[in-house]
């Protein structure tokens, strides 16, 4: 089974078995990701909105722009489309796996391991193979997850508070996932606030890619070589706990082992700044 990431070819092979989900989503237009979905998508794909079935509800001054779900109940929601332990779950979109990686995030941490982002998108199966239109509609809710399903465990991220704690501590790394001029403050397009973490340096996620595509292992790590020997001392975040997702992905790939989120990111940060 696919851990990490997983090829069109190798997708396509698993496609009367596996279940895909379309996780296209755009910031500037939040119904565009379902537009392209209903116009084009892998047969079979179910889609998921970041905003709604990824996310909780947003509470003004205190969550982030995407505030992780209840996920023990996203466990239960998950689990109406057939999962079990040996299911291969092929999560995609359009942007490298930027927003992919969250539904990907999401299902490793609560036990579903056969989780894979498409290499290359959805580009990379149409140039391939076939596409179809319309919408597929969800199976019936069910009331209780998938057994294999593990209760969640808070330990996979940090929230605000420890964050304030661990940038100071010297045996963490706390990376920005964001682009560099984001980072750095000198733009601005989705928060009020620009700027980072005192103390976070930068690793932004789209160089994980080459030609639209995860890098190799060994590229990989050397990208990652200046973090923290253990997993769990590297603390990822960007601007809502999206795009960290995808060099948690990519870490992942390289070492075999989680590193840690900050769901709220930056949008969170700034609430009490």
């Amino acid at each position: 089974m696919h851990t990490t990431i997983i090829s069109a070819e190798n997708a396509f092979l698993l496609s009367d078995e596996a279940l895909f989900f379309d996780c296209r989503h755009e910031l500037s237009d939040t119904g565009a990701g379902r537009t392209k979905y209903e116009n084009m998508h892998i047969p079979g794909a179910w889609f998921l909105h970041l905003d709604d079935d990824l996310s909780g509800a947003i509470i003004s001054g205190e969550t982030g722009r995407h505030p992780l779900p209840d996920m023990d109940a996203f466990a239960v929601f998950v689990s109406r489309f057939g999962l079990s332990e040996d299911t291969q779950v092929v999560c995609y979109d359009d942007k490298g796996g930027g927003i992919a990686a969250r539904l990907w995030w999401m299902l490793r941490v609560i036990g579903h391991k056969n989780t894979a982002v498409l290499d290359g998108g959805i580009q990379a199966w149409a140039a391939a193979y076939p596409l179809e239109a319309g919408n597929n509609e969800w199976p019936a809710a069910v009331d209780k997850a998938a057994p294999h399903l593990a209760p969640y465990s808070p330990l996979c991220t940090r929230d605000r508070a420890q964050i304030d704690v661990l940038r100071n501590d010297q045996s963490y790394t706390v990376i920005d996932s964001r682009t560099a001029p984001r980072y750095r403050g000198e733009e601005e397009p989705i928060d009020p606030v620009a700027g980072h973490i005192e103390g976070a340096i930068n690793l932004p996620w789209p160089e994980n890619l080459k030609d639209g595509k995860l890098k190799s292992k060994n590229e990989l790590k050397i990208r990652f070589s200046g973090l923290r020997a253990d997993a769990g001392n590297n603390v990822f975040y960007c601007g809502s706990g999206v795009t960290a997702c995808h060099n948690i992905l990519a870490y992942t790939h390289a070492y075999g082992k989680l590193p840690l989120l900050y769901p709220g990111s930056w949008s969170e940060w700034i609430t009490e700044l």
